[in-house]
């Protein structure tokens, strides 16, 4: 009998353990959760970009989105980038590649705060991003050769259905977000197709390949193929093997307020007609097909100017990368011969007439003695601030910005930042930023004030342009 009595008791005390249990275990989750959300290094990517004080973008390298011409960065995406950045205030830093796929694990990562792409937003992408309001729609279509006759092999086809398909392959640019939309049409193809996803190539150089005959099939938007299939006449994009999709940006899944900013200022470029103007501008325009037909577009070459051997060559004697030196040349000219300025500064790289006189230039200098000068003239700025500024990056900065007003302003202007708490051998936060704002403590009496705070800011964006591009070059040009 008190054996039957104890086990009862035993039973009733689990009874009792079970809930006791449940409530430990959910105490313990709840504190995890709480500490996730204070210490989560995944914290919402507009949170970070107030804290770093710049946004960082995800995008692609192609001839709509993301491309460089004639030296000028452009594209789509890039304009939208530009718009957003400048609706947050902040700085715009860009990581470009050809692999659609990586940026999702660069997102994931943290290491951008948003992919600028045209992400169809279907249920699988729904489950590893989280996806702007719709930017615009469009469908997949099968870029395939204008049949031709031949002897041998006959009258060739266009492929109208997947049973057309007979042992051939299909080339895409790697997306993790597309193929999810291809899935249905693979599956009629069945056996027939092999699909092969390229990692390193952009859906232009594709495209391209299949009009040079190097490989059979390839897929691209509608919209895109619109454009690119009159720079390539034998192509054919008649056959459209999706349906129409929505395409927007992508956050991640814990970055809810970057989402409603960036849905906050889609709605506003939408009231204002901007999103139309800038689509517009790449998508229906009859003048950038011709970018096809120039050796200065980053998709179809690597060169910015005519003078890229020779920027190369010199870029050496002051050990800088040659894109940065070639960013300069375009600030002052854009490349141009013959640019005579306001104040006198000619040649390729604007010297004023004291100067182009010091470092071996004339009138009769041809573009090569142009760019020897100009660079003489950079060494020599750097051989007085050696001293001063060890640090090279930092150098760099007060460099460009004696280019751009002289040693003496710069040399004058850093040697009264200690007077304001500024750090006199930083540029970005200290130098450059006294430089732009330091006259407003002064009477507006003194000789170094609103004409100089004119001059000194635009020594401010003179710096920030030429290294802003200095990076869009990197993007899209080899080393």
């Amino acid at each position: 009998m008190q054996r039957w009595k104890n086990i009862r008791i035993r039973k009733r005390h689990r009874w009792l353990l079970i809930p006791l249990l449940v409530i430990v275990i959910l105490l313990a989750i709840a504190r995890l959760l709480y500490t996730m959300k204070d210490d989560d290094p995944a914290k919402d990517a507009f949170l970070k970009i107030r804290e770093r004080g710049y946004m960082i973008a995800l995008t692609d390298k192609n001839s709509l989105d993301y491309f460089i011409y004639h030296g000028e960065p452009m594209g789509f995406q890039l304009e939208l980038l530009q718009s957003f950045a400048d609706y947050l205030k902040v700085p715009l830093k860009i990581i470009a590649t050809n692999d659609i796929s990586s940026l999702y694990y660069y997102l994931d990562l943290n290491v951008g705060d948003v992919i600028a792409c045209d992400l169809p937003k279907t249920g699988e992408g729904k489950r590893m991003v989280q996806f702007s309001q719709t930017l615009f729609e469009t469908r997949v279509v099968l870029i395939q050769r204008r049949p031709f006759s031949n002897k041998k092999a006959g009258m060739t086809k266009l492929i109208k259905s997947p049973s057309d398909f007979w042992n051939d392959t299909l080339y895409i640019q790697k997306n993790l977000f597309k193929k999810p939309l291809l899935a249905r049409f693979l599956r009629r193809a069945g056996q027939k197709l092999k699909l092969i996803e390229e990692a390193n190539k952009s859906v232009e150089q594709l495209i391209g390949m299949v009009s040079e005959g190097k490989i059979k099939y390839t897929i691209c938007d509608e919209n895109v193929a619109m454009m690119v299939k009159r720079a390539y006449p034998n192509i054919d994009a008649e056959y459209c093997i999706t349906g129409f999709y929505n395409y927007g940006w992508a956050v991640t899944h814990s970055s809810g307020t970057l989402l409603m900013k960036i849905n906050e200022w889609i709605t506003e470029i939408k009231k204002t007609r901007d999103l139309k103007q800038i689509y517009f501008t790449y998508f229906n325009n009859p003048v950038v097909p011709n970018y096809f037909r120039n050796e200065f577009f980053s998709v179809k070459g690597n060169k910015l100017s005519p003078f890229d051997d020779v920027i190369r060559k010199l870029s050496k004697n002051i050990s800088w990368d040659w894109r940065l030196l070639a960013s300069l040349i375009y600030e002052e000219s854009n490349f141009h011969l013959g640019v005579v300025s306001s104040r006198n500064a000619t040649g390729l790289m604007q010297l004023m007439p004291a100067t182009a006189n010091k470092f071996g230039m004339d009138s009769i200098s041809t573009p090569s003695q142009q760019l020897v000068a100009g660079v003489k003239f950079l060494k020599w700025l750097n051989s007085q601030l050696l001293t001063d500024i060890p640090d090279r990056g930092e150098r760099i900065n007060f460099i460009l910005a004696a280019y751009n007003v002289g040693l003496g302003k710069v040399l004058s202007a850093r040697n009264r930042v200690i007077k304001y708490g500024k750090y006199p051998k930083k540029w970005n936060g200290d130098a450059g930023y006294f430089y732009i704002r330091r006259s407003f403590n002064e009477t507006p009496l003194s000789a170094d004030s609103i004409n100089d705070l004119l001059m000194y800011g635009g020594a401010e964006r003179f710096v920030s342009e030429i290294l802003e591009r200095y990076q869009h070059y990197r993007n899209n040009i080899p080393e």
